[in-house]
């Protein structure tokens, strides 16, 4: 009797696990929210038509060095946060590793037309060519004092501080530190219940992170959130979108042996689990990784819409070596040709539209919001963290910005710079390496489902 009472319970035991891997799989599919596109064709696109191109792209040297002052205060506490393992700590690049037109291209915005006209030989002017003409350098010049007045949706570093330092990214992968517990809790819970649009008395669920809160599945916090207007539906979906991309990246690069010193890392189906299965997170998993779909969707309009600021001749993503120039910027417009062709974009139109004032006040308040998001990210007691952390706000920041700068964008001069819309190299190294983390999160959750079905 007690040979088949052991097999009945774990035959159960195996059915259980079955049903708990297709109620993840049948929550994952679908219509997203507030938009007119499926999870199955986001999946088919970035597998077949984005991942492999922008994993080409992210190594070439334009995109691999991003310079972020490290030493910023967190202008919120004390940060007093520490990372449990050696990997937390990033290593700046040196002057020698730099390609020669990147460094060149830190340029003092402040300076007149005279100065620049001498300096042109050494300065690329950034993502620009330098074979300017007369008209061509004040019109630069005037790009450059509406760029230091321009609204950003983001803190951005300051490139010229003698703290700003080079990081090369793939050197220094975002992946798992040890970096968890209250300092981690405290960024992600003032991220949220400081900066999105919720009164306190709303509980969300926040992350694996919070204090358990009884039975409580959040459905509340949810018919709550479907009754506020589209955009501040759509802040808390990109900053939840964020968050569950940020934790894929560790789940599939976690340390999972550290034995005499060599380092293995991979996929922790169970770290997964714990963060992303509806069975561990009261069902709140799969809603987090829709919305990682859905920071998908906006940035990859942004990049549709942008395309055609880097088809213009002018646009030279410039490092000192032709050969590799070229070869960068055909791999971006394979990248953006892509993005055009994508059949069921987000409309931003939707967005901030109706009575003018209201709307103008409501994105003020958004892109305030978001800016102090990105303060938050000086608060990140991981250095490594803290890296990936500044350079995907930054991403997302400058995607905002281009969504809602259509009427400058269009207006684009084909051989000059732009008085109306202009993106630094530090803004298209974080916008393009954001939008990288995005598709590599939609790559690793497929393989994290076919790890779940292969355990059942």
């Amino acid at each position: 009797m007690r040979p088949l009472r052991a097999a009945l319970t774990a035959l159960f035991s195996l059915c259980a696990l079955r049903a708990a891997g297709d109620t993840f799989t049948g929550q994952l599919t679908g219509v997203l929210d507030d938009c007119f596109c499926d999870i199955e064709s986001i999946d088919d696109f970035n597998s077949y038509k984005i991942f492999p191109k922008l994993k080409k792209l992210h190594e070439r040297d334009y995109f691999r060095y991003y310079k972020v002052n490290m030493k910023r205060p967190c202008p919120f506490w004390l940060n007093d946060g520490h990372c449990s393992i050696n990997d937390c700590h990033v290593e700046p690049c040196s002057e020698s590793e730099i390609p020669i037109g990147i460094k060149a291209a830190n340029y003092n915005k402040e300076v007149n037309a005279e100065e620049l006209q001498d300096c042109e030989e050494a300065n690329k002017l950034g993502a620009v060519n330098s074979t300017l003409s007369n008209q061509t350098k004040e019109a630069f010049i005037d790009w450059a004092r509406y760029d230091d007045a321009q609204d950003h949706f983001c803190e951005l570093d300051d490139e010229l501080s003698p703290d700003a330092e080079y990081v090369d990214l793939l050197l220094n992968p975002e992946r798992y530190t040890g970096y968890r517990g209250w300092s981690a809790w405290r960024v992600w819970n003032s991220i949220y219940e400081e900066n999105c649009f919720k009164p306190r008395s709303v509980y969300r669920p926040l992350n694996p992170l919070t204090p358990g809160r009884g039975d409580d599945d959040g459905e509340p916090f949810y018919n709550w959130l479907e009754g506020l207007c589209l955009e501040k539906r759509v802040f808390y979906r990109l900053i939840s979108g964020l968050h569950a991309s940020i934790n894929l990246h560790l789940c599939a690069k976690y340390l999972l042996d550290d034995m005499w010193g060599r380092a293995k890392w991979g996929p922790n189906v169970e770290e997964f689990r714990f963060r992303f299965h509806p069975a561990e997170t009261k069902g709140e998993g799969p809603r987090r990784l829709k919305n990682l779909y859905f920071l998908y969707l906006i940035q990859l309009r942004a990049l549709s819409k942008v395309a055609v600021y880097f088809e213009r001749s002018i646009v030279d993503l410039y490092t000192g070596n032709t050969t590799e120039d070229t070869i960068t910027k055909k791999l971006l417009l394979e990248v953006l040709n892509e993005t055009k062709l994508f059949p069921m974009h987000f409309d931003e139109k939707s967005m901030f539209a109706g009575d003018k004032k209201e709307a103008k006040t409501l994105k003020e308040e958004f892109r305030l919001h978001f800016k102090n998001i990105s303060r938050i990210m000086d608060c990140v007691g991981c250095d490594k963290c803290r890296v990936w952390g500044k350079l995907q706000t930054q991403g997302l920041g400058t995607a905002l910005k281009i969504l809602f700068s259509e009427r400058e964008i269009k207006n684009l001069p084909e051989h000059s710079p732009s008085a109306g819309f202009q993106l630094t190299r530090q803004e298209v190294v974080a916008l393009l390496n954001a939008f990288n983390r995005l598709s590599t999160s939609i790559h690793e959750l497929q393989i994290f489902k076919m790890l779940l079905t292969a355990k059942r």
